[in-house]
């Protein structure tokens, strides 16, 4: 298994990009984390591009119907090779957990995220 830190460290500016409600903070954060061109497999389908990611986060993650959220990490980073995974909640500004999930992401030779897939929800 691979040290997690390169893979940890895009992945937590991703989520501290999801966190921000500043539209030209979180292109700064979402540049520093995914390539132009990421490959997004959401709730909502696929999408190519920084602006589809930060779309999402605007209306799925900020627009949900139970008020704006934040994303958590909830485990460590699982990083065998150039793809990692990793738990995460969403959870209401009060933190009452919404909903669970796991992401996987494949990271380029620099560092930056080039795919991510989003797994909502429990499997059981």
């Amino acid at each position: 298994m691979m040290d997690e830190d390169p893979y940890a460290q895009a992945i937590d500016i991703f989520i501290e990009a999801t966190a921000t409600t500043d539209p030209e903070r979180r292109a700064t954060l979402l540049s520093r984390a995914v390539t132009a061109d990421v490959v997004f497999w959401g709730p909502l389908g696929r999408g190519v591009g920084r602006e589809v990611v930060g779309d999402f986060i605007t209306e799925v993650v900020h627009g949900h119907p139970s008020g704006p959220g934040r994303l958590v990490r909830t485990t460590r980073v699982d990083a065998p090779g150039e793809w990692a995974r990793f738990g995460w909640r969403y959870e209401t500004a009060t933190g009452e957990s919404i909903l669970s999930g796991m992401d996987v992401v494949h990271v380029t030779a620099k560092g930056d995220i080039d795919e991510i897939i989003v797994f909502a929800g429990s499997l059981t």
